[in-house]
């Protein structure tokens, strides 16, 4: 597909980010509809071995070498009708769940095989030139409003796109250049909660692109230099031992720097951002004037993820090679409050994770296939299941039902004396699989089907 760089039109950005006051009614609603959902969430079964619904292999592989390609990431829509996957084929692609996902709470489907076909086709496929960074969904897309339909991704040597979810043409782009007047990547990007601007992470850098507006114009901001008001609390944390730390006021003028690799706003509307660089650290800002507020050091390797609780309270950031994922109180930074094991410390690869909309546990993969569930109100782990016989390196709760979705996968390096054994490619490695941890009540002694594929495990 050939790649468009101008804006296909002003008419056909998101609706909701037109008007001043359409974003604050977007944003109103938007709260209502999250409280609501917490009142009838489904019950999270996490005492069972969850259930594979969907399964999704095939399309991922290369008919020359079935290998080569592999998942890098997964995230659902806000509105749950869809889930977006990366890979290493320089492609995106989009799956609708059928009809008979959105079910009763006393019926479910069949669980999926991981041997055979695809459950489904995907719906979409966006193909980039080159490898893609990250991507992220507009957040108040709705599959009712065509116009908020869209998602963005950002990828070497190229500017940001704008892709209609629908379609999967490019609706417009967004540019940053260099002192040499180059295009420059960004390396992550985020929607800030209201939609109407776009985040984009680079080196020591955070540019800001008004959504309505594309094109080369933006807010640039040094983070590195920092900018002008109070100086930050700046706290440094030396892991001794997995169960000891020691913590050490530094002082307040240290800023960030590295390549900005994570952004994540409060869901709160409190108008904080938390910004993840390589650098391995943690820069809380203010996002109305960019004021450096913390700066949080402890991570062993570069940051990849920083994610914020659901009351906005909390913040849980992981690094590559780094087997755990920190939990911070944004309200006394003096100490990690307590952190959280995932197998990562061997590969450099991005591993998300992910917290369930109700905001009581959080799910994240790792490099031995499984993926763990831990309490974030204790900070105790839960359970554990076998996702897949490779790295899971994305995992994504529905924003409205008891289900959620993985993908897995690593780079495989073809030599002369294993080319025959990797051509026996398996069908729970380079994947991505829907898992539901609904179980009805009359179910609570007996086995789920398809268990013999996710195990328990104990700690």
């Amino acid at each position: 597909m050939a790649l468009a760089l101008e804006a296909t039109g002003l008419e056909r950005l998101p609706a909701a980010v037109e008007e001043e006051g359409e974003v604050e009614a977007r944003v109103e609603e938007a709260i209502e509809r999250e409280a609501a959902w917490c009142c009838q969430w489904p019950v999270f079964r996490f005492d069972q071995a969850p259930r594979r619904l969907y399964h999704f292999c095939r399309q991922f592989q290369d008919g020359s070498n079935p290998g080569a390609n592999f998942l890098k990431g997964v995230k659902w829509s806000p509105d749950g009708s869809c889930f977006l996957t990366g890979s290493d084929d320089n492609s995106l692609r989009l799956f609708y769940q059928p009809e008979d996902a959105f079910i009763a709470d006393n019926v479910e489907p069949s669980a999926a095989g991981i041997d055979g076909q695809d459950s489904y086709g995907s719906s979409l496929i966006v193909r980039e030139a080159e490898s893609v960074y990250d991507f992220c969904w507009f957040p108040y897309m709705s599959a009712s409003d065509p116009a908020s339909c869209v998602f963005a991704s950002t990828t070497r040597d190229h500017p940001i796109h704008l892709w209609d979810a629908s379609s999967g043409q490019l609706r417009c782009t967004y540019r940053a250049y260099d002192a040499m007047d180059e295009i420059t990547a960004a390396l992550s990007i985020s929607f800030n909660t209201s939609g109407s601007k776009l985040f984009a992470g680079y080196d020591k850098s955070l540019r800001v692109f008004d959504v309505h507006r594309p094109g080369r114009d933006f807010q640039q901001y040094s983070l590195h230099k920092g900018n002008n008001g109070p100086s930050a609390n700046v706290f440094d944390i030396a892991l001794l031992h997995p169960h000891e730390m020691s913590v050490s006021i530094l002082m307040a003028s240290e800023k960030i720097s590295g390549l900005v690799s994570s952004i994540a706003f409060s869901p709160t509307h409190n108008g904080m951002i938390a910004i993840g660089s390589y650098s391995q650290t943690t820069a809380i800002y203010s996002e109305d004037n960019m004021e450096l507020l913390y700066v949080l050091h402890g991570q062993l390797g570069g940051v990849t993820q920083v994610l914020f609780s659901k009351d906005g309270y909390y913040l849980y950031t992981g690094g590559r090679k780094d087997p755990y994922i920190l939990c911070w109180d944004i309200r006394n930074t003096v100490g990690i409050v307590y952190q959280l094991y995932r197998s990562s410390e061997h590969t450099n690869q991005r591993i998300s994770f992910d917290i369930e909309p109700c905001g009581r546990h959080l799910g994240t993969g790792g490099e031995d296939g499984l993926v763990h569930i831990y309490d974030l109100q204790t900070g105790e782990w839960t359970a554990s299941f076998q996702a897949a016989s490779d790295t899971v390196n994305g995992f994504s709760f529905h924003p409205s039902q008891s289900l959620a979705a993985s993908s897995s996968g690593n780079r495989r390096f073809d030599l002369l004396d294993n080319i025959e054994e990797n051509s026996s490619f398996k069908g729970n490695e380079n994947c991505a699989s829907v898992w539901s941890f609904y179980a009805a009540e009359s179910d609570h002694d007996v086995a789920v089907p398809g268990a013999d594929e996710a195990l328990n495990l104990g700690v």
